[in-house]
């Protein structure tokens, strides 16, 4: 097992919760306005392969580009949710119109590593980025949701939006510091979506989803090609602008 797949996981400790709690109510960056009309961002952590094809391509098939969160030093690699893409893979979902977002290089645990330890290897992931003909990153995510308020602070400045796994919508005076996601994952991943698809559908809101692996006998942290295809389905009957979440902070901050 490696030292990815034994953490896999944020901290579950008590310590570890109280850490992520007092860091949403610090440093913030709040969302000013409310969304025009209902936003979905589709987003993909690690990157595993199949995300970057068969998760890519049902994302075209209903005309959507997702974002996928990128930790350079596992390209190749295999990992807990499957082989990860490589700088092919990026640079192809790039041209395509996919953003390519940051997720440290190491999938580094951001809420036990030092603030000086999270930008040096964020300094990382963007020279593999720059080496790799990839544009620089304009968005985020804290590998395993785990974020201390040291980290988010010396992070904000580099990004337009740092997203967490806490679950819940952007709306107005939401943090774009540490910004909530639902996951879809595992079985029940796909009813728990939809509930909050109508919950943003109500609010006017932003929801991001997130998942990893996309294949038919998915990782516990993964979703099926058909799942996700009905997802978008839905977004579309229910009018959801379907956004990658670079776009999506730009049209909450511009």
């Amino acid at each position: 097992m490696s030292v990815h797949e034994a953490a896999y996981h944020a901290d579950g400790s008590l310590v570890g919760k109280l850490r992520r709690r007092i860091a949403r109510l610090r440093h913030r960056r709040p969302v000013l306005r409310a969304p025009d009309r209902p936003m979905l961002s589709i987003s993909f952590d690690d990157a595993p392969l199949t995300a970057a094809g068969i998760g890519a391509e049902i994302l075209e098939q209903w005309g959507a580009r997702g974002t996928f969160y990128a930790a350079a030093g596992l390209a190749g690699h295999f990992e807990p949710v499957g082989q990860c893409a490589d700088r092919d893979d990026y640079l192809s979902l790039a041209k395509r119109g996919h953003e390519i977002g940051c997720h440290t290089f190491s999938h580094l645990d951001c809420g036990r590593a030092s603030a000086q330890s999270a930008k040096a290897d964020v300094a990382l992931n963007a020279q593999a980025f720059r080496d790799w003909g990839l544009p620089p990153a304009d968005s985020f995510a804290f590998p395993f949701g785990d974020v201390s308020s040291e980290t988010k602070a010396g992070l904000a400045p580099d990004f337009a939006i740092l997203r967490g796994l806490h679950e819940g919508v952007i709306q107005e005076g939401s943090d774009l510091n540490q910004a909530p996601a639902v996951g879809i994952l595992g079985p029940g991943g796909e009813t728990k979506a939809r509930r909050w698809m109508q919950y943003a559908l109500s609010k006017r809101s932003w929801l991001i989803l997130y998942t990893h692996d996309v294949q038919t006998s998915p990782s516990p942290w993964g979703c099926t090609p058909d799942a996700l295809a009905r997802l978008l389905r839905s977004a579309a009957d229910l009018n959801f602008e379907l956004v990658t979440v670079r776009e999506g902070a730009a049209r909450l901050t511009l």
